[in-house]
């Protein structure tokens, strides 16, 4: 046990009037330190190159997002001359322009921003929706775990892009609050619908492996709430395979993005994106071909770097590997 979970046992006894031997240990607690999943889990990260190329490249696209202009070297993406369209990359203009004579590489730059909104909103609702179904299912188990769990079933029919792909569609013709609209917020809930169910499974499993334990079995005989013995003693158990999970799925909802755009029915013009470019500069990929290369090099780069510390995370964080 944890001298986390032994803290909260405490303040459980203090609640309920009780005390218990896991509370209060007969053992003393030594004063060395004692590696924790965490502590052992950041030395092998920090022997990890993968893990560092991923975290240097990921920095690097967040900051891109946040402050494009510095990126873009003052160059704005809306100022556009079609003397220049389609010119080649050169000296003062490193990616060269687009069809409409846009400084290309300030528009690649500005694409960043979308692209991560997007991944960093799906994740977040898609982290809300399966700690929340898969906790409750995992802890009150019987007919509640089972109805939920065969919603979920019935959402990993329906595939990630074809899912979001038929929401977009429709939802113009509709008159629910911003899925009415193809801006990121829609995009983003479109395939955060269709992605939970395996953010739910993962904590609910680890909620159905950790229940049963004797520190939660104290905590519930000494008065614990269910939402309490949930949040305190169980949640915390689930935070290592959802992160490994969060961090990769942000690359992953960053590519389908770019797919739905890229087919017409994600983000719709005058907002830059990633996909919009590729899509209008596949008629030109003879002629101008980094209308299409500068794009994908840095779509692929960005979701190669939330990969790559994803499976640095998994690997840091299951001891197994370790041994």
């Amino acid at each position: 046990m944890t001298d986390q979970q032994q803290l909260d046992l405490r303040k459980d006894e203090v609640e309920a009037g009780t005390t218990t031997g896991l509370a209060s240990p007969s053992v003393d607690v030594t004063k060395e330190r004692q590696n924790s999943l965490w502590s052992d889990a950041w030395g092998e990260l920090r022997r990890n190159p993968l893990f560092w190329i991923g975290a240097v490249l990921g920095v690097f696209f967040v900051l891109m997002a946040i402050v494009p202009q510095v990126f873009a070297r003052g160059a704005d993406p809306r100022s556009c001359d079609l003397s220049n369209s389609r010119a080649r990359p050169s000296a003062d203009h490193w990616f060269g322009f687009d069809t409409q004579g846009c400084d290309y590489m300030a528009n690649v730059v500005y694409g960043a921003r979308n692209s991560l909104i997007i991944g960093v909103i799906a994740v977040l609702v898609i982290l809300l929706l399966g700690v929340v179904v898969g906790a409750i299912a995992g802890y009150y188990g019987g007919i509640t775990d089972g109805i939920l769990a065969r919603i979920a079933d019935i959402f990993y029919a329906l595939p990630l892009i074809l899912g979001a792909l038929v929401l977009l569609r429709v939802g113009p013709s509709t008159d629910i609050p911003i899925i009415n609209s193809r801006g990121p917020g829609a995009v983003a809930i479109a395939l955060a619908l269709f992605g939970w169910m395996t953010a739910m499974r993962l904590v609910r499993s680890q909620v159905i492996a950790v229940k049963s334990s004797d520190y939660v079995a104290a905590a519930r005989a000494m008065g614990a709430s269910s939402r309490r013995i949930l949040v305190r003693h169980i949640l915390p158990n689930a935070v290592a395979p959802v992160l490994v999970y969060a961090t990769i799925t942000i690359g992953v909802i960053i590519a389908a993005e770019a797919t739905l755009t890229y087919l017409g029915v994600g983000l719709q013009r005058p907002a830059i994106s990633w996909g919009l470019q590729i899509e209008a500069g596949q008629d030109s990929i003879r002629t101008a071909p980094h209308l299409v290369l500068f794009p994908s090099l840095i779509l692929t780069l960005t979701v190669m770097a939330f990969v790559m510390m994803g499976d640095a995370l998994r690997d840091a964080l299951d001891p197994r590997q370790r041994a």
